[in-house]
């Protein structure tokens, strides 16, 4: 194989790689002869190899021309390894507490080497299912969401900058249209891939191809998240593309990043908190209802928005630079409070939909969620999806009737049994 080639790397050929690469060799101390390497991909694109010596480790992850889930049958581009490389060094630029170090990138091997995040980090998604509380995710959370939004958007960034920034990540365009197709068509349509627990959820999967009314209010957002260009998104921010433990909290995995609605990312991130929230009810037993963390979910969701919305307004005050308001026009506290009001309006209106969205797809889509899949009882984790999906279509066909996040969990708690 020339250099420069694409290969696909396997444990033994990504040692003679390491070799190769005196950058990695460091990394480990240069001790390669105890080297141990582990592949832990267990998401649906990408192989991923913790790669460690008694001085040193790393993560290496590894883009291939397909999705690693479905197989050859649906190609997809091995470029997404460049964009998640960008996005990665961006947000970790922004908020280099919760984003992992990018050590190396190789762009033909579509590869790149960023910092082990060790036990006890978990992957969040795994601890939700456990029943595990971290006190600090709500903090953390909407730190990283406040300032990777607000500072790549056009309330701190001139248009020149953000065009710029904007046509660079268009690149990533193969990637979005896997978006738009899981998130906003497949679940709508017959479809070949999509599926759900079936026979329970076959009535409930055709009531969501014939919604028209849901249909429109998809329409919207589908809309809005292919032309609207306000921020560098993460793109995929659910809860298994955050690592966590009792007092770190680490966002990885954004390949789907590109210039798009901010509401996608922070809807992800509360959509899969409510999904956890109804898939409790299947991880019960007798000895742990799930009951007080079920109130810790609901916690969770609204602290993650309120100071979400907190730190936003807080860096609008003090930093506002950008292009978008500018100063000579929006020049008295009153007209500015009422700009912050209306954008924030929006933003929320907007998360609740896009989070809407993406809980209907993880229930009648292509890829779902262990927070159900697990449930081995199948007749209880179809009562769980049931009652997330109800919720889910009425969120997004209702969504601007909600003014705070304290209404949407008295919704979420008043869903029947």
């Amino acid at each position: 194989m020339e250099p420069g080639e694409f290969r696909p790397l396997d444990e033994k050929s990504l040692i003679e790689y390491i070799k190769a690469n005196p950058n990695l060799s460091s990394l480990l101390g240069n001790q390669l002869e105890e080297l141990t390497i582990k592949e832990v991909g267990d998401g649906n694109l990408n192989f991923v190899y913790i790669v460690s010596s008694p001085t040193g480790s790393f993560v290496i992850k590894q883009a291939i021309p397909y999705i690693r889930c479905i197989g050859e049958s649906w190609p997809m581009t091995k470029e997404r390894a460049y964009f998640e490389t960008l996005a990665l060094k961006e947000h970790g630029r922004l908020c280099r507490d919760h984003v992992p170090e990018v050590y190396h990138f190789d762009r033909p091997m579509s590869l790149f080497a960023m910092r082990y995040l060790k036990p006890p980090h978990i992957i969040l998604r795994k601890g939700l299912i456990a029943g595990v509380e971290y006190p600090l995710l709500a903090e953390h959370m909407s730190e990283y969401m406040a300032k990777t939004l607000f500072c790549t958007s056009l309330l701190y960034r001139s248009t020149t900058e953000h065009k710029k920034a904007v046509a660079e990540f268009c690149g990533n365009v193969e990637l979005c249209r896997l978006t738009e197709q899981v998130v906003f068509s497949d679940p709508y349509k017959v479809s070949l891939y999509s599926r759900w627990t079936s026979p329970y959820l076959d009535r409930d999967a055709e009531a969501v191809r014939e919604d028209n009314a849901l249909k429109l209010e998809v329409a919207v957002l589908k809309s809005k998240f292919c032309e609207r260009s306000q921020a560098l998104i993460h793109g995929d921010l659910h809860t298994g593309s955050v690592m966590v433990t009792s007092d770190s909290t680490q966002v990885i995995d954004p390949e789907f990043a590109f210039y798009g609605p901010m509401g996608f990312d922070i809807g992800a991130f509360l959509g899969n908190l409510i999904l956890a929230f109804f898939a409790q009810d299947g991880h019960s037993n007798e000895g742990n209802d799930r009951k007080l963390y079920k109130q810790w979910i609901l916690r969770t969701i609204e602290d993650t928005w309120n100071l979400f919305q907190k730190k936003f307004t807080t860096l609008w005050n003090e930093s506002s630079v950008g292009d978008a308001y500018l100063m000579a026009i929006y020049s008295t506290p009153d007209l500015q409070l009422l700009v912050q009001q209306n954008y924030i309006k929006d933003l929320f209106h907007d998360t609740l939909g896009f989070g809407a969205a993406k809980m209907i797809r993880r229930i009648v889509g292509v890829a779902h969620v262990e927070d159900f899949e697990l449930i081995d009882d199948v007749i209880k984790r179809a009562y769980c999806e049931r009652r997330a999906l109800e919720f889910a279509k009425m969120l997004l066909k209702e969504r601007c009737r909600f003014q705070t996040i304290d209404q949407v969990v008295s919704a979420i708690k008043e869903v029947p049994s």
